[in-house]
């Protein structure tokens, strides 16, 4: 049985003696049989077993969430109608590192795993013995799971590891955007100044000279920052010219083929383009030396708006009481007047390794079948909204709609509080989707509203790859490298200038660390996951 408190008395020596033990109960229907005897074990219909079963299912929550999830009431009647009841063992962010560590090294492993900040497919590849392989459980005891599958096909792709097998299970959320983080503009100082909204980089550069020269917080000093960012620009400025860099690996996808941009024209464009911003302080210049709470306070400073333009998952997201002086836009065209938007064209809906299955568990069938009722389309949206009666609505006519918070509540405070949210298993198809009727002004449906904006410009990513466990052993040794000369001397081209002239020895110094590896380790990994079927 897992333990909440745990300590640092595992052994490598029993570590090596659990995962000997583990290498026979990978198999559906293998030594978990004798599991299933006494319980009665039904393979259709409810419940999924005669007698009463336990099982502890770990969850990470950000931060103080805590576990109030666990009234929801469909999670509590989905109990009583199985007979399998849940030990919830919830951990929070703040810690976890730290205490996942102390797990894996110990070998006190509990049934389920869920949410897919628990593990990183990292963690997963090096700790193979202790997960189940569950493609066999799939086909044998979780229909909805194989019929959504079937019809998403990229949900098997995502969740396929190196070795053809499926160890951990994927999710896709309802009413997703495919637009990730749009250009932000203060529209108060637009109408202030009596300026269009931008639409291409020549007017942006335009607008944004405007905000610093012409004091359009009327505070009568020289306080406006058009842009301003920690620790280094915002990618997304470079978005303009094709670059974008969904995954975090500063890779793209361009032509149908994966693309480092950090050596490409594009990026070598954008940031001569950035430098001229920067060089006439229209980007500030504490950007590359600011915190996280720096930026804040200039975002919310409580005496004037002082920041221009950004990009943002929506623009009530960071500016505080100044919020409602904020607008999306779409994108902006770049040098050869198109557009081009950061997001994924297949919807920013999908996840993996949302649950695992440990070979610790005795009853993985009853497991399995507990887990698919997860992938119904109402189980789904009473997992990520809160359920039907306390979150949501269900009308007469086959729609959905949320039901308001409680006063001085958030909307999304209120929905982490009440459901899995983010986390664990579940499927809402996009046919399924229509009847979910969501408010345009606030949280989810104002981030669909704002997608319009920017979807039909939304470029293919990089597709979320999974890496073999060599791979995984080398990819930190030549990033950690490789990104921080990137970064260095991305910060020296945007303050300095001096691409041109740099960027030869720029290229030839990331080929003499080891550039070409990396890129051949990602090319390989995207061929693995195209070939997945």
């Amino acid at each position: 049985m897992f333990k909440k408190a745990m300590t640092y008395l595992a052994l490598i020596s029993t570590t090596a003696v659990v995962l000997a033990g583990c290498n026979d109960g990978g198999e559906a229907g293998g030594s978990s049989a004798e599991g299933n005897t006494g319980i009665g074990f039904n393979k259709e219909g409810l419940p999924l077993v005669d007698e009463p079963i336990t099982l502890d299912v770990l969850t990470v929550r950000w931060g103080n969430m805590g576990d109030s999830f666990t009234k929801n009431a469909w999670l509590q009647e989905l109990e009583k109608a199985t007979n399998v009841k849940i030990n919830w063992q919830v951990m929070s962010s703040n810690d976890w590192g730290e205490q996942k560590s102390v797990m894996l090294a110990s070998g006190e492993l509990p049934d389920v795993i869920m949410g897919n900040i628990a593990l990183s497919d990292s963690d997963i590849i090096n700790n193979l013995p202790y997960f189940r392989p569950l493609d066999e459980y799939i086909d044998a005891y979780m229909p909805n799971l194989k019929a959504a599958m079937e019809e998403t096909p990229v949900m098997r792709k995502l969740s396929t590891f190196p070795d053809g097998n499926m160890y951990s299970l994927p999710a896709r959320l309802p009413s997703r955007p495919v637009s990730a983080t749009q250009p932000v503009i203060n529209k108060a100082w637009l109408d202030t100044l009596g300026l269009e909204p931008p639409e291409n980089i020549e007017e942006l550069y335009a607008v944004l000279k405007a905000f610093k020269e012409q004091d359009p917080n009327g505070n009568g000093k020289p306080d406006e920052i058009p842009v301003s960012n920690e620790g280094d620009i915002e990618l997304q400025l470079l978005m303009p010219f094709g670059i974008t860099n969904l995954r975090g690996n500063l890779m793209m996808i361009q032509d149908g083929k994966p693309v480092y941009f950090p050596t490409s024209e594009q990026y070598k464009e954008g940031l001569k383009w950035a430098h001229k911003l920067y060089a006439e302080g229209l980007i500030d210049p504490e950007t590359f030396t600011q915190d996280g709470t720096m930026l804040s306070a200039k975002r919310q400073n409580p005496d004037a708006p002082l920041i221009g333009f950004t990009y943002q998952w929506t623009p009530d997201a960071v500016f505080g009481k100044w919020s409602d002086q904020y607008v999306t836009l779409a994108p902006i065209a770049g040098p050869d007047g198109k557009r081009y938007q950061e997001g994924s064209p297949e919807g920013m809906s999908f996840r993996r390794n949302e649950v695992l299955i440990t070979t610790f568990n005795e009853h993985p069938e009853a497991t399995a079948r507990w887990i698919d009722q997860f992938y119904t389309a109402e189980a789904s949206i009473q997992n990520f909204w809160g359920a039907i009666g306390t979150s949501i609505e269900k009308h007469g006519d086959g729609t959905y709609s949320l039901m308001a918070p409680p006063e001085g509540t958030s909307a999304d405070a209120w929905y982490w509080e009440n459901s899995l949210r983010d986390f664990g298993p579940k499927y809402v198809s996009p046919g399924f989707e229509k009847n979910i009727k969501l408010d345009p002004t606030t949280g989810d449906g104002l981030k669909l509203e704002l997608d319009k904006l920017g979807k039909q410009f939304v470029t293919e990513p990089y597709p979320e790859v999974m890496h073999t466990a060599e791979e995984y052993q080398e990819l930190p040794t030549l990033t950690t490298d490789i990104n921080s000369y990137i970064a260095s001397t991305r910060a020296q081209w945007v303050t300095k200038g001096g691409i041109d002239e740099g960027w030869d020895a720029y290229v030839q110094q990331l080929n003499e660390m080891g550039l070409q590896r990396l890129i051949q380790i990602y090319e390989d990994a995207y061929e693995r996951y195209m070939n997945v079927e």
